[in-house]
């Protein structure tokens, strides 16, 4: 039995709705003006049509000749360095032939990059790395833009390639779609002991080899890493907003139910398609940062659901997240909030369990349609294999794990544990769901670093041991492309054990893995744009509490405003690695909380579209 929805759920949505109601209906009208009655083919040129058959096989040259047959564009991320990936090397030739035998026919419309932050964490690649969002969208969109497809099925994991994927996808949401899961790596070396490992390599405890041995333990074979970053939060946020098949987003690669969970998307496509469009709306945004609370998942989607979000013209801020926070309660403990696995979640209930438990105490919205078609009523079963086919049967009613997921009725946390940050520094965000409550408040000095070396080279001459905030600017999307701050974590975290009070404040972005150190971070407006966080000097003192959202420095008024913005030398960072062909995507870039894209700015209503 349901709930009635929970009043600061109506009164975000609604708020989300009227603050959208432009931009919404130019969407709307854009996706409106791009369908057609039969098949996207219909009405082509005999020469355009010609160069879409003339690769196939024989069979598939005539479906697509006549017209009448609905042909699925595959959108891949597939590469086989990338191991969240490579599982998807034999998912065109499945799905071509399950579409066949449907009555339609399958291609391959385009790749996509797909890059990998676990690589480039620390290295100048990283400075590609959420931009890399942006040119998969525009990749999405070249895919798609030979207008000769009626439906789409989306294959990719991780970091920015799944916000990449759906932002361009949604410019074509006049298609039936769905995402095609590859689901997460078999449990490797726990999480939390590979952790370990890399403090005490940090400390010099240990060499370099038994670093790499720890690695090598965890990140293991094909499929998705399995703690609970961004990639992990990408998968819950596909099924929670309706985009994947009920269960399908944990389920290992290379097994029988993986392959056939594939098979069944491709069916519903063609079988029963719902617009992408029409499923991606306001509420369905609001479910996925409900999920995306419930689960303490990453912080990076304070960004990327937002500009998500803006593919479909909805308009959210860190203010919905915030007041959604205050009232969804945390219902899992997965690393790098606790030492289970995606797979210790997948098993003791999973993805079903968690929206039968939200939707009973109000806090999802049903009356949403999905790529099942309406309501979220089948997201709360989980599939399996009855006999070698494909079936679905009620979510656990018990969770298999109370330390990994918990009923609404005996949360881990009352509320979601991301806070949005205001004070004179600005506006930014804090995850606590893996901070303990004592390291929640840090009041100290501020110690100023331009990038992440100079915070370990000072932690290597002795320099920071005591009580101190690292403030490090020149972060932003703007500066040079909001690298995340990963190599921050080991040192930071020594220095907590150590029983120093820490904290770090930025106009960057931390791992989707943040963890167990209190971090103010996305803090807009960023240095480049003459943010408060660059008027911070060495010694200064920060306040930064986690329990109120306070964010403040200890500065009197008028010597604060008359305080020159300190710019770091950026040169440096837009040069090598391809990053000087990214010069206008820099430029070009929206603040932290409007996305932080170059494709559109605060608003994308256009008042005078036809």
């Amino acid at each position: 039995m349901t709930a009635p929805l929970h009043p600061v759920l109506v009164r975000v949505t609604e708020r989300i709705q009227q603050r959208s109601a432009d931009t919404r209906a130019d969407y709307l009208a854009l996706v409106n003006r791009a369908s057609k009655a039969g098949t996207q083919r219909q009405g082509m040129g005999c020469a355009n049509l010609a160069h879409t058959f003339a690769a196939l096989p024989t069979n598939d040259k005539l479906a697509i000749r006549e017209a009448k047959v609905p042909n699925i564009g595959i959108v891949t991320a597939y590469n086989d360095m990338l191991s969240a990936h490579q599982p998807y090397a034999s998912y065109p030739e499945l799905i071509k032939r399950v579409a066949r035998e449907q009555g339609g026919v399958a291609q391959v419309a385009g790749g996509v990059p797909a890059m990998c932050d676990g690589i480039t964490q620390g290295a100048d690649g990283m400075e590609l790395s959420l931009f890399s969002r942006d040119v998969i969208a525009l990749s999405t969109a070249v895919a798609l833009s030979h207008n000769t497809f009626d439906a789409a099925l989306y294959l990719g994991v991780c970091d920015k390639i799944v916000p990449g994927l759906l932002m361009g996808a949604l410019r074509f949401g006049h298609l039936g779609s769905a995402f095609v899961p590859a689901g997460p790596m078999t449990s490797g070396l726990a999480n939390d002991q590979k952790a370990k490992v890399r403090q005490q390599h940090a400390q010099g405890l240990v060499s370099r080899e038994a670093l790499l041995e720890a690695e090598a333990s965890s990140y293991h074979s094909a499929g998705t890493c399995t703690f609970y970053g961004t990639a992990n939060s990408n998968q819950m946020l596909m099924e929670i907003m309706g985009l994947h098949l009920p269960g399908s987003s944990f389920v290992n690669p290379g097994t029988p139910l993986r392959e056939a969970l594939t098979a069944a998307a491709v069916q519903q496509v063609l079988q029963h398609p719902v617009r992408l469009a029409d499923i991606v709306d306001e509420r369905a945004v609001v479910n996925g940062i409900v999920g995306l609370l419930a689960t303490g998942g990453s912080t990076n989607h304070t960004i990327h659901l937002v500009a998500m979000a803006r593919a479909a013209g909805v308009l959210i801020d860190w203010d919905d997240f915030s007041d959604l926070s205050a009232v969804v309660p945390l219902l899992t403990r997965i690393y790098p909030n606790g030492t289970a696995d995606v797979n210790h979640f997948h098993a003791a209930g999973g993805m079903g369990f968690l929206m039968r438990e939200l939707a009973q105490a109000g806090l999802l919205h049903l009356d949403v349609k999905t790529v099942m078609g309406e309501g979220l009523a089948a997201y709360t079963q989980e599939p399996w294999l009855n006999d070698g086919q494909l079936a679905w049967r009620p979510a656990p009613a018990t969770s298999g794990d109370l330390a990994v997921l918990r009923p609404v009725s005996e949360p881990f946390s009352a509320d979601g544990g991301l806070k949005l940050m205001r004070g004179n520094l600005g506006r930014g965000i804090i995850k606590v769901s893996a901070v303990k409550p004592e390291h929640r408040v840090v009041r100290a000095p501020a110690i100023v670093f331009h990038d992440q070396q100079a915070v370990q080279d000072a932690f290597q001459r002795g320099e920071l041991e005591r009580d101190f905030v690292a403030v490090l600017t020149g972060q932003g999307p703007r500066a040079n492309g909001m690298p995340e701050l990963h190599k921050l974590t080991p040192v930071l975290g020594v220095l907590q054990d150590k029983g120093f009070k820490v904290a770090l404040v930025t106009d960057g972005r931390m791992s989707g893995a943040s963890g167990k150190v209190p971090a103010a971070i996305h803090l807009s407006p960023e240095a480049l744009d003459n943010g408060p966080i660059a008027r911070i000097r060495t010694g200064d003192t920060v306040v930064l509490d986690g329990t109120t959202g306070d964010l403040h420095v200890d500065v009197p008024d008028a010597e604060w405003a008359a305080r020159t913005p300190v710019v770091p030398q950026l040169a440096h960072h837009h040069h090598g690695t391809g990053r000087e062909l990214f010069g206008l995507f820099r430029h070009a870039a929206g603040s932290a909380e409007s996305g932080g894209s170059p494709l559109w700015g605060p608003a994308l209503h256009t008042p005078d579209a036809p």
